[in-house]
């Protein structure tokens, strides 16, 4: 019997066809709008082959190494007290929003709104805001990590929640525990490699955050690097960029070895 070659690509109904063609002409759109154009990349690399030029070599004064070597223990204070508040914190919003195990009925829905909220809105606004109410400094950006791991942690430890093993769940139950106990004797310790996975590319992204956030006036080495260009100290800026490329570069080895202890 002669054998059919599969399709190489789908049938596409018209409704399908009908918004593929629409998301190309979007696309195509778009990219004429605000896509770079030939002329302005052959402009722009000789002006930035020149600031490159200026910021090289690094400052190695001591006076500023000094300066920000304490802004950045400040980014790390930022980003694991706000990560540890906003993790702890998770926990129960997402117990309150979770669909299976939520105590409050309905109500659960405001938390979910809630935790789409922080997550949804960036990381700068909440910090402006924060700035404006509580004023400049480190306290703004700990607000800001805080929110914005209540969005991260919130969403994923709900859906840890909903899809934790149910057997263990069922036997509390018939054996009368409330969904207090349920989800400390049963949900809690079945998600707990999940809790800590999240928990840990939470504070990956934290530091992330917290090293830009000093751009609004949130604290951290970012406001030493919006201080060093405002100035046009280049050597200074590029000396900040190193620090935070090793900030981050470190982190991330350390979350990786950790994940792959923790399997």
């Amino acid at each position: 019997m002669r054998e059919v070659a599969p399709a190489r690509f789908f049938r596409a109904s018209p409704f399908v066809f009908a918004i593929l063609i629409a998301l190309g002409a979007l696309l195509v759109v778009s990219a004429t709008q605000v896509a770079p154009t030939p002329s302005q990349l052959v402009n722009g690399a000789p002006r930035m082959a020149n600031l490159i030029e200026r910021m090289l070599p690094p400052s190695l004064e001591p006076g500023f190494l000094m300066r920000v070597t304490w802004r950045t223990i400040e980014t790390l204070q930022i980003a694991f007290v706000g990560t540890v508040i906003g993790v702890l914190l998770s926990l129960p919003i997402a117990w309150l929003a979770s669909r299976t195990l939520s105590p409050i009925g309905p109500f659960r829905h405001v938390f979910k709104v809630m935790i789409s909220l922080f997550r949804t809105v960036p990381d700068m606004v909440w910090a402006l805001l924060f700035v404006a109410s509580i004023g400049l400094g480190a306290v703004a950006g700990t607000m800001t990590i805080i929110i914005d791991t209540i969005g991260f942690c919130g969403r994923f430890f709900a859906e840890a929640i909903e899809d934790a093993d149910k057997e263990p769940q069922e036997a509390l139950f018939s054996a009368g525990a409330g969904r207090f106990s349920v989800l400390s004797g049963a949900v809690v310790p079945d998600i707990m490699p999940s809790l800590i996975n999240t928990s840990q590319f939470a504070l990956e992204k934290a530091v992330r955050s917290s090293v830009v956030l000093g751009l609004v006036g949130a604290g951290g080495i970012g406001q030493e690097l919006k201080v060093a260009f405002d100035l046009f100290q280049y050597r200074n800026a590029s000396t900040i960029i190193l620090v935070i490329f090793a900030i981050v570069l470190v982190m991330e080895l350390a979350t990786d070895r950790l994940r792959q202890k923790a399997q």
